[in-house]
């Protein structure tokens, strides 16, 4: 048996991952790659415009020696924008976007995704950098009240209209909840298909030139609806009308009530009529710090009679109502087929002006990568952003940079779990006890017992715990 002496394994370890990323930077296949090692400033561009004045600081990965670009502040936009050294076709052959993002303090609203930008030709510079800046794809989380998931936007130029029309992917996945180090992948194959892997994971395939996976469809419809086509006045859509012969009978009673009182009810025996159903607290004191000037005249609390709790019930007895046999309601005339129903009118068909066929997308070239966000949290850092040719070049870096940063986190994660499981189980519980009793004290006809029930509550807190 070989023994190999402490310390030795992790100092190979690094040899060869150096080496790995020696040969991947220096390979045609990695067409960019930012490990944010070295600060951001001085190599990327933050945005001068007045909307965005959010901070973004060069800031280690928490529980880590790796560095990232940090969102430093909450309720604030933020733009930063890295040029390419020359721009990267989408066109010829696989392209792979990636990037890695944590969110340390959680995201509740806000997003988290990547701008891949055109030429500066198309209108945009670097240090006015906003959200109309001209973008190829958008890609990564985004996270506010109903919306949860990793976008995937093509913008794409319809070669008829010569608009640039927003393609959504549809179906995306969701952003993961926790505060873990996540990897987002976005794979474009040559035959059109699309891969979205979330730590390496496939997620959601989809092809560009599908009316199912991207809304609206890349490819418009060869047909539209004429917008000059006007429904005739005389069109009927009513499938079914009152019938014009029918009569009401004479011994429909429309104004009969729907309840009437029930004169066979016979008061219970034992019932209190000079019982009041409430009665004044007799053990109820004025506070010393009562003052009759200013708080008015001191009146005790009311209280359920207790000589209501065992007798049928207290005070004036009344007769119940009950359903009246009689109620009919208003009458209306039956419905039958309408003779001159002619469906629900649509406008006629026209070809599609726009209307264009493809045998795959024609991408706009990406010339920059761009972070354009909005969020109400703090702590979202983003790390090694990678744009590659080779699907292996990205799977070695998740490997290398993302997955063991990954590992440490979910281990210490399980290890904080472990600790509120046996620790905190109480304190939960007793949170849980505390929302379900307020919880019942808010419904309306529990309303006037919400003080009794919270100091029920109080009371069973402090003997439980």
């Amino acid at each position: 048996m070989v023994r190999v002496r402490a310390g030795v394994v992790p100092v190979l370890f690094l040899l060869v991952a150096c080496l790995s990323f020696q040969q991947l930077c220096a390979s045609d296949d990695t067409v960019f790659y930012d490990s944010f090692d070295e600060t951001f400033e001085g190599r990327w561009t933050v945005s001068t415009k007045d909307d965005y004045q959010g901070v973004w600081t060069h800031s280690k990965s928490e529980g880590h020696e790796d560095y990232g670009l940090l969102v430093s502040e909450k309720a604030k936009k933020y733009a930063i924008v890295k040029e390419l050294e020359k721009p990267v076709s989408l066109k010829d052959g696989t392209v792979v976007l990636q990037f890695e993002t944590r969110l340390q303090n959680g995201l509740e609203c806000g997003g988290a995704y990547l701008k891949y930008l055109r030429p500066q030709e198309a209108g945009w510079e670097p240090k006015i950098f906003d959200n109309e800046s001209p973008y190829s794809i958008m890609f990564g989380p985004d996270k506010c009240g109903l919306t949860n998931k990793v976008h995937f936007i093509l913008k794409h130029k319809n070669p008829k209209s010569g608009e640039y029309v927003e393609h959504h992917l549809t179906t995306p996945p969701s952003v993961p909840s926790d505060k873990l180090s996540h990897v987002y992948t976005a794979i474009l194959k040559p035959d059109n298909e699309l891969q979205i892997l979330v730590d390496g994971e496939e997620k959601r395939k989809a092809n560009f030139l599908s009316a199912d996976d991207f809304m609206p469809p890349l490819i418009p419809t060869k047909t539209i609806p004429d917008p000059e086509d006007k429904k005739p006045e005389d069109w009927d859509e009513r499938a079914k009308i009152p019938d014009p012969n029918a009569v009401k009978p004479e011994d429909w009673d429309e104004d009969a009530p729907l309840e009437i009182v029930d004169e066979e009810a016979e008061k219970p025996e034992g019932w209190l009529d000079d019982e009041p159903e409430e009665i004044d607290d007799p053990e109820a004191t004025k506070p010393e710090d009562w003052d009759d000037e200013e708080d008015g005249e001191f009146e005790a609390p009311k209280i359920e009679n207790p000589k209501c709790v065992t007798a049928p019930g207290c005070g004036e007895w009344k007769r119940p109502m009950k359903r009246n046999p009689a109620y009919k309601g208003k009458w209306h005339a039956p419905l039958i087929d309408n003779p001159n129903y002619k469906g629900i009118w649509k406008p006629q068909e026209i070809p599609n002006p726009s209307y264009f066929e493809a045998d795959q997308p024609d991408f706009e070239p990406v010339a920059a990568v761009g972070i354009e966000i909005w969020t109400m949290q703090d702590g979202i850092l983003f790390d090694n952003i990678l744009i590659t040719k080779d699907e292996k070049v990205a799977e070695t870096y998740r490997e290398t940079t993302w997955k063991p940063k990954f590992e440490v986190e979910k281990e210490k994660q399980k290890d904080e779990e472990d600790v509120q499981g046996s620790e905190g189980f109480l304190s939960s519980f007793q949170k849980k006890v505390f929302d379900l009793l307020y919880t019942v004290a808010d419904i309306p006809f529990l309303s006037a017992y919400k003080s009794k029930i919270i100091v029920s509550h109080q009371y069973f807190v402090h003997y439980l715990f």
